[in-house]
């Protein structure tokens, strides 16, 4: 299954499994694991094994979050979006303002590299590279191309109890981010049938 790291860092904000709702950024040490852990999902050029991150670098990821989540919102629309953000959003053109300011923290350029006896390859070129702004423009960018591609027409909130992740549907009749939370929809459904039907009598089809 593809990953976006746009995707990623909006379902920072996630179901913790327990009724509550988890923050993957909590935490100098929780953005630190989250960052380690999606290394491959970002440019070559940011090594994230060497990034210390500090909480200036974890205020920057929340707040550009922040934007991303707000944008797919209004992506979903005019389907609700997620719970978790449907009392907070950011104002749409301040997220648009946000993000893009984002994109452009690190200026780069895309150089071309080509051994003579092998294949050409990407190299990106940085004027000054600091590894925070490096990461923050990176995911930044990510977001950029994720709501300026195709996928923005297939994402949507996930509607089960409790959960507040985005996902990009992969098929016709996908409703649900994952498929725990597709049981966890149908015996809700389930439960509120029980309790409409008359007492003695069965639930309306």
């Amino acid at each position: 299954m593809e990953r976006w790291p746009a995707l990623e860092l909006a379902s920072t904000i996630r179901h913790d499994g327990d009724g509550g709702v988890a923050d993957d950024l909590a935490t100098i040490e929780d953005a630190t694991r989250w960052i380690r852990e999606r290394e491959g999902l970002l440019p070559p050029h940011i090594r994230a094994a060497d990034l210390a991150v500090d909480e200036e670098l974890r205020q920057a990821l929340i707040e550009l979050r922040r934007a991303v989540r707000a944008l797919f919102a209004r992506a979903v629309s005019p389907a609700p979006p997620s719970p978790a953000d449907a009392q907070r959003l950011m104002p749409a053109e301040e997220a648009l303002a946000r993000l893009n300011t984002s994109a452009a923290r690190e200026l780069i350029a895309p150089q071309l590299e080509w051994p003579r006896d092998g294949t050409p390859a990407t190299r990106l070129l940085t004027a000054r590279h600091d590894p925070h702004t490096a990461l923050v423009a990176a995911l930044a960018r990510a977001a950029v191309d994720f709501l300026s591609g195709p996928q923005r027409e297939q994402l949507r909130a996930c509607t089960a109890p409790r959960c507040v992740r985005y996902f990009v549907k992969s098929h016709g009749r996908q409703e649900w981010c994952k498929a725990s939370c597709g049981n966890r929809a149908r015996a809700a459904r389930h439960y509120r049938r029980r309790r409409a039907a008359p007492e003695g009598g069965s639930a309306p089809s």
